[in-house]
């Protein structure tokens, strides 16, 4: 999954590039999640609780330039990429000290704009998206693994929460739970903390003794027996992302 942030002050701008973004993703099937920000602070205070794998920045904005959250994006992120989009030729010496990937000049031109993101796209060398297929009342779903942020194991089925805030229920699944979430816990991103749920590290906010702050506001229960274990493999993950 491919996470982009695009931040202008400008509501039309934003619309825009969202615009040209959405269509190149979808032209070359690329599974992405697209989150506009219109202020500068707004994009930063959600940066303290995540990151993205490409920036979009405008370069004049209210309080504090483009270049300035580039190099706050740069305090923590070495391996993002970031892109100017701006009407302003005039900071393109300064960017270069966060390390651009490109300072394309408004009006953007959209297949400029294309080629910028295809080059992006590159260098990211995104893993292979993996999906599971499940089993409800509709009809058999497929879900991706890196939409799914947790899953509750209740009378026989299993509920999927995943990013968008929508749940998916299975049916009466055969088997165990165990046996049925053996492909997601080969993927390093989940991790069981208790014998009823399992979840995805990728959208923990914090944790205690007992139990994991998800994004989301949804809380999962840690088994206290586990604890040791399961706050190790936690932090193992946060060390391999460059998070600690």
């Amino acid at each position: 999954m491919l996470d982009i942030a695009i931040c202008d002050d400008d509501p039309g701008q934003l619309a825009l590039i969202h615009s040209y973004t959405a269509q190149f993703v979808q032209e070359n099937n690329i599974q992405a999640s697209i989150h506009q920000f219109m202020h500068p602070d707004e994009l930063l205070r959600t940066c303290e609780k995540r990151r993205y794998h490409l920036y979009i920045l405008d370069i004049v904005m209210p309080m504090l330039n483009g270049v300035e959250v580039g190099k706050t994006i740069r305090e923590h992120d070495q391996q993002a990429i970031i892109l100017y989009a701006t009407s302003e030729p005039s900071f393109a010496l300064q960017s270069f000290a966060t390390n651009p990937i490109n300072y394309l000049l408004k009006p953007i031109d959209k297949q400029q704009l294309f080629r910028t993101l295809s080059l992006a796209v590159s260098k990211l060398n995104l893993p292979q998206e993996h999906t599971c297929t499940v089993k409800t009342q509709e009809g058999m779903r497929v879900l991706r693994f890196s939409e799914i942020v947790c899953c509750e194991y209740c009378d026989h089925t299993v509920i999927y929460t995943l990013t968008d805030a929508r749940t998916v229920t299975t049916k009466v699944i055969k088997g165990t739970f165990s046996h049925h979430i053996e492909p997601l816990l080969k993927d390093k991103r989940f991790l069981r903390p208790h014998v009823s749920y399992i979840l995805n590290m990728e959208y923990v906010e914090g944790f205690t003794k007992t139990r994991f702050t998800l994004r989301s506001g949804l809380s999962v229960p840690i088994v206290a027996k586990q604890y040791c274990t399961i706050r190790d493999t936690y932090l193992d993950y946060l060390a391999t992302k460059g998070q600690l």
